[in-house]
């Protein structure tokens, strides 16, 4: 029974789907709009604009390939926000906008379709509340959700009891939004928007070394909890993935 179990778990890892669907039913195919970009907000949300990142993160690539690892242990220094502006625009950044449904980032995605949204669990950042928020790409902006009561307990709670996300001064949250990427692929959207995750994850790992900070990518969570920790409906829009990010510890 578990082996049978195994074998048809590893089928999503596999791409003979291509082979079964008829991509011409696609909605791209039948001629729908692609959806958009960016998930839509309320244009009376509160929102603040990003600061510049200067010279921020200017280590050379082969240090920070050198230097990348796993680190769970945080200093108390807090982030800058013009850290944390650079840390958004190394992970979903916009380089240029093409049409209403897509866009060059920094990332690569299947067929540019960019079926993630970042949501952030910040605890200790200069200039920032503690809070949920929500990065707009296109405007290089954050966007307010809410302010949620003893945070770095929930978070914790959320990702099964791991500790780090608690002495972190941001989680980064990716959730999905797989209609953005099943408008092209259909069935075979799944599984490449996991593989565009973990370009954004890798991304986040390389750039917080650039910037004397260390993060953990997390895969463990309990999927309703985290949900609705960052309120979204868990169907249409759920978390895939998600990394804590602190400074180096104090020396």
């Amino acid at each position: 029974m578990q082996k049978d179990i195994l074998r048809q778990y590893r089928q999503f890892l596999k791409d003979n789907i291509r082979k079964a669907f008829d991509f011409s039913r696609t909605d791209q195919s039948r001629g729908i709009p692609p959806p958009p970009v960016e998930k839509p907000y309320r244009k009376d949300a509160v929102r603040l604009n990003l600061p510049p990142f200067g010279e921020i993160g200017k280590m050379d690539l082969p240090s920070a390939i050198g230097r990348r690892e796993s680190r769970r242990s945080y200093g108390s220094e807090p982030l800058s926000l013009e850290e944390l502006s650079f840390l958004l625009w190394a992970t979903q950044g916009i380089r240029q906008k093409l049409d209403p449904g897509h866009a060059l980032r920094t990332v690569p995605s299947a067929g540019c379709r960019h079926a993630l949204e970042t949501y952030l669990c910040i605890l200790k950042v200069r200039g920032l509340d503690a809070g949920i928020y929500r990065y707009l790409p296109l405007e290089h902006q954050l966007l307010f959700e809410s302010d949620e009561e003893d945070l770095h307990r929930r978070i914790v709670r959320a990702v099964l009891g791991q500790p780090y996300p608690a002495e972190a001064a941001v989680t980064f949250i990716w959730t999905a939004v797989p209609y953005r990427m099943e408008w092209r692929y259909g069935p075979a959207a799944h599984k490449v928007i996991a593989l565009d995750a973990g370009h954004v994850c890798q991304n986040l790992y390389l750039a917080c070394e650039a910037i004397g900070a260390g993060t953990c990518a997390m895969a463990a969570y309990d999927q309703e909890v985290i949900d609705r920790l960052i309120r979204i409906d868990g169907e249409e829009e759920f978390t895939i993935y998600l990394a804590s990010v602190g400074k180096n510890p104090d020396k």
